[in-house]
């Protein structure tokens, strides 16, 4: 019956929703998506170097800060004749994006752009535009990053991913159930996973049955690791999607072991979704050429082969706020080999920089360290901020404080922060005028200094 469902979703129903009803070109790009893997690497080069040359005209002509930024430095499109010339563009930051963000909106866009907030998943929350196109776009990119994995619409699937923050409204809870029961899918909320309740997620996935289980790769390795500490068998599904951060290798093997099943990574973030993920040969995330430019950026220039670098990201198609040579906080390392799986895309042989502690309490509470960026992205005035805990019984939050920061702030804060942690953790909140790096020069959001 799955199979059958599967099958009239992905032919008829999707379809029907995304193009018909919803006016979107999801899967007409997700067809040239998929055309576009199989090119060789020198067709994919040329490809992303006209998609991005094509950008660059657009930033120059309708995007007030590039043409400013750009005729100071004496720089126009017309210069930029090789991937070196690119290269010498300046580094966008988050910091350049709020100093200059409506300058950074397309003329023509202005009135038309959809509004997202980045999760702060290295301590940096902020808000950014895009436009229906490039969501469309980035919703492609990501079924076909998953498909990949053996994911596909309407394929039995269930998710341990962060639940909403607040109080939804009935009418949107009842949106949600639907539209997740259309699309063949289950969703429970990583944030409540405590040690006492890992019976309770275990029981669900057997319920469910899912062929394809997506997670945050925190709360998937506590259960798994719990699975394994109790001898506890469970549904197996045919794939594991990891998310939210890097799943090493000695993760994977905890996670293959408990549940059966081969585990795949992703890495993404909130400004352009899917980046990059694991292909059937699980041996390097290729990256989505065709989509995006993603560089990686040593001190002296592009980092050498087998060496970390900064993340610095283009999104070829988000005409509306582009952009160009975005750092995003992260730090990958790129492989040097291509793929068995004969696809053109490049490689990154692993991402470093997004591992986010996880909280522990008294009560028995693990909580993936993703819950404290996911909550904080809406909090008013909120510029950065670090979680650190040192005692099992207390957590101290260090917030650098922007204008429209207030009372209600804090209250939100301790509200959401009760209603995950109950009363036996102290919060502790200070703030400060600066949160400092790590050696490594980023900055840890949610940091546990407990003993394992």
């Amino acid at each position: 019956m799955s199979a059958l469902y599967e099958a009239a979703f992905r032919r008829v129903l999707f379809p029907a929703y995304e193009t018909g009803l919803r006016r979107r070109r999801t899967l007409a790009y997700l067809d040239g998506y998929r055309r576009d893997q199989w090119l060789d690497p020198e067709q994919l080069a040329a490809l992303q170097w006209t998609r991005l040359q094509r950008l660059l005209e657009h930033c120059y002509r309708q995007v007030p800060y590039y043409r400013k930024r750009w005729r100071e430095l004496g720089i126009t499109p017309h210069d930029i004749r090789n991937p070196d010339d690119y290269a010498k563009l300046p580094i966008l930051t988050k910091a350049d994006i709020r100093a200059h963000f409506d300058d950074l909106k397309a003329e023509p866009w202005r009135e038309r752009l959809l509004y997202k907030a980045t999760g702060g998943s290295t301590g940096d929350p902020m808000r950014f535009g895009y436009t229906r196109e490039s969501n469309d776009r980035r919703t492609a990119v990501m079924w076909r990053g998953y498909e990949w994995a053996g994911s596909r619409m309407g394929r039995r699937t269930l998710f341990l991913w962060g639940g909403a923050v607040g109080d939804p409204a009935r009418a949107h809870q009842f949106k949600d159930r639907l539209y997740n029961a259309a699309f063949a899918r289950r969703v429970l909320n990583s944030f409540k996973m405590t040690e006492a309740n890992m019976p309770e997620y275990a029981d669900a996935i057997d319920r469910y049955r899912p062929d394809i289980i997506v997670a945050y790769v925190g709360p998937l390795l506590q259960l798994a690791q719990w699975l394994i500490a109790n001898g506890r068998k469970i549904w197996r599904p045919q794939a594991i999607i990891g998310g939210a951060e890097a799943m090493h290798e000695f993760q994977r093997d905890l996670i293959e072991q408990a549940f059966g099943a081969p585990a795949f990574n992703t890495y993404g973030c909130r400004e352009f979704m899917l980046i990059a993920a694991e292909c059937e040969q699980r041996h390097g995330l290729h990256v989505n050429a065709d989509h995006l430019v993603v560089e990686l950026h040593a001190p002296h220039g592009a980092a050498r082969d087998g060496q970390a670098g900064d993340v610095v990201i283009t999104d070829l198609f988000n005409y509306g706020m582009p952009f160009v040579r975005y750092a995003n906080g992260d730090m990958a390392t790129a492989a040097t080999e291509c793929c068995a799986c004969g696809r053109g895309l490049p490689l990154l042989k692993r991402v470093e920089g997004r591992v986010l502690d996880a909280i522990r309490t008294p009560a028995g509470h693990v909580l993936p360290g993703e819950f404290f960026p996911h909550m904080l992205k809406d909090v008013a005035g909120l510029q950065r901020f670090q979680l650190v805990q040192r005692h099992l019984d207390r957590l101290d939050l260090s917030i650098v404080r922007g204008a429209g920061f207030n009372d209600a702030s804090l209250d939100y804060i301790r509200r959401e922060v009760g209603k995950v942690l109950g009363d036996s953790v102290q919060l502790h909140y200070h703030f400060v005028d600066d949160i400092p790096l790590t050696r490594s020069g980023k900055l840890r959001v949610t940091v546990s200094e407990l003993a394992p």
